[in-house]
């Protein structure tokens, strides 16, 4: 089971990371926008669709990502305070009840959606440019496939505890700042407890 839990987050951690390239092209489109903007009053006809093309790639993409890392807003005021088990049965509850039923949704409404806009090819009305959009609207149903297969590994990790008592393990992955400056001062807090027991003796 864990194998195939694991499989999955790899997965979407792949995804996730490919498309966290979209930033760099963002970031080098918008500041190709700025430069011949201000410094010679020429600004492009397609900087502003470029933008929210990849932004909306990269949070769409992501989405599956994020899920196998835990790393959605919870509102967890009672979820910490409950036994594993007990979150682990009220998750599969809700996946049920509310996930899958809206990821289905998500991916057959994006897929009709996308399906007619690729039909005719369709082209950005916020530019002169005619930045063809229709590729970003068939991500839709792509984002909600990867984060259906995200929602099984999701369960199985809920039936793992179930049976375990704890939860599996996540990946381990990229780390916030503050978390990593964290460990780093308690192994630092560590190693000189130690070599102040060493001293003792």
């Amino acid at each position: 089971m864990l194998n195939l839990i694991y499989s999955i987050d790899k997965m979407s951690a792949w995804v996730g990371k490919a498309f966290a390239w979209c930033i760099m092209i963002m970031t080098i489109g918008i500041t190709y926008e700025i430069f011949v903007r201000k410094l010679f009053r020429a600004p492009t006809p397609w900087a502003f669709d470029m933008s929210y093309i990849m932004y909306g790639a990269l949070f769409m993409m992501a989405g599956a990502y994020a899920l196998s890392r835990d790393s959605h807003v919870r509102a967890d005021i009672f979820y910490r305070l409950w036994k594993p088990r007990f979150q682990a049965s009220l998750e599969i509850l809700l996946y049920f009840l509310f996930f899958f039923p809206g990821i289905l949704a998500f991916m057959f409404a994006g897929w009709k959606y996308g399906m007619y806009s690729y039909s005719f090819r369709e082209t950005s009305i916020n530019s002169p440019a005619d930045v063809p959009i229709f590729q970003l609207k068939m991500i839709i149903p792509a984002a909600g496939l990867f984060l259906l297969f995200q929602g099984v590994a999701q369960v199985m990790r809920c039936i793992y505890c179930l049976k375990n008592g704890h939860w599996p393990a996540l990946l381990h992955d990229v780390e916030e700042t503050e978390t990593m400056l964290m460990h780093a001062q308690e192994d630092k807090a560590a190693t000189v407890s130690g070599f102040d027991a060493e001293n003792k003796k």
